[in-house]
């Protein structure tokens, strides 16, 4: 850590493309700040980081919680990460309020710093023109152990994954109207009628009898009978045959919502052969393993061509059989070599 190196916002940092998976960058912004005694005091808005490493220096927390309105940069080894926020366990509000207020875009001077510095190591002998020649005379011994602990890197990373959160709003997705309309078709009805018919008996007369004074053909008599008949008279009748009545029920169903969510998973960049908690190599060991193997496996094959012309030119089998015993071993060594590398990408 280089403390003249200029420092870039943690957002700019992401900008720029950097890998905030590595194990040497935490991401706290947005994480609730607590302060002395565990009082919320605000929220992680940013950090200042190093550019070349990506290293966080400095978090900057906004202490509305304290003060109406004002944010602070506070050395990142000041925090302490939790499940349930960031937390500063010995940032009081008096410290705070004599440490130097960040603004958006202004650079965070030499001056500022060592303000901000003497507010938390408590120095109060000296101002801050004091302080800086002190540091850079060297004769205060402590500056160097307190910024050693005051910009490590926490110790503890939050991986982070992305769920789907699915809300619901309503919207109108259509109407329904209802009115009426006549709709006319033929219909033929049988209806039975009833007319009446003239009946007319005549009954023969085996015993003639007289009729006295009878003139034939001397009176004419004419008997009228009327006759009824039943006609249809067609007329319409409006019957209510259904009753409509309008309402609205809820309907529930289920909708397949796709979407691309992330989650950060754990990098470990290990240099070097580097044994982790469970015994075994890193995957750039056995890389570095199977790079010697293969050394072993060229050497012997070199070997066994040696022994293979002197035997040709001896005419002496020993050496078919040292050459033999060689290719045997750089079998072996080839053999070792694949299952290392296969272990390396297994690890990586």
């Amino acid at each position: 850590m280089t403390m003249n190196e200029s420092l870039i916002r943690l957002s700019e940092l992401n900008a720029a493309d950097y890998n905030l998976n590595d194990n040497s960058i935490y991401n706290p912004v947005g994480g609730t700040a607590y302060g002395y005694n565990g009082e919320k005091i605000g929220s992680v808005r940013d950090a200042l980081v190093e550019p070349s490493t990506g290293r966080i220096r400095f978090l900057l927390v906004d202490v509305g919680g304290w003060f109406s309105s004002k944010e602070v940069l506070v050395p990142v080894g000041y925090s302490r990460i939790d499940d349930t926020g960031v937390y500063f366990d010995n940032l009081t509000k008096d410290q705070v309020k004599a440490m130097s207020e960040y603004r958006e875009g202004q650079a965070y001077s030499t001056d500022m710093m060592d303000t901000d510095e003497r507010v938390l190591r408590g120095v109060t002998d000296v101002d801050t023109t004091q302080y800086r020649e002190r540091v850079v005379s060297g004769k205060d011994a402590e500056v160097a152990d307190y910024r050693q602990r005051a910009y490590a890197t926490p110790d503890r990373l939050q991986l982070l994954e992305e769920r789907l959160v699915v809300n619901k709003d309503k919207f109108k997705a259509g109407s329904v109207q209802i009115g009426k309309r006549v709709e006319t078709h033929q219909e033929t009805v049988q209806v039975p009628l009833t007319r009446e018919e003239v009946v007319i008996e005549r009954h023969a007369v085996t015993d003639g009898r007289p009729v006295e004074g009878a003139v034939l053909g001397a009176a004419s008599e004419t008997i009228t009978v009327d006759l009824e008949a039943e006609r249809a008279n067609v007329s319409k009748q409006a019957y209510v045959t259904e009753e409509v009545s309008l309402g609205k029920r809820a309907v529930t169903e289920t909708q397949t919502v796709t979407e691309t969510i992330g989650k950060e998973v754990l990098e470990v960049n290990k240099t070097g052969e580097v044994v982790t908690t469970d015994g075994t190599r890193s995957a750039a060991g056995d890389v570095a393993q199977a790079a010697g193997n293969k050394i072993e496996e060229g050497a012997d094959r070199l070997r066994a061509v040696g022994h293979e012309i002197a035997g040709a030119v001896t005419g002496n089998p020993k050496h078919d059989a040292l050459a033999a015993e060689d290719r045997a071993k750089a079998d072996m060594n080839n053999a070792q070599a694949r299952a290392d590398i296969n272990d390396a990408d297994r690890k990586v």
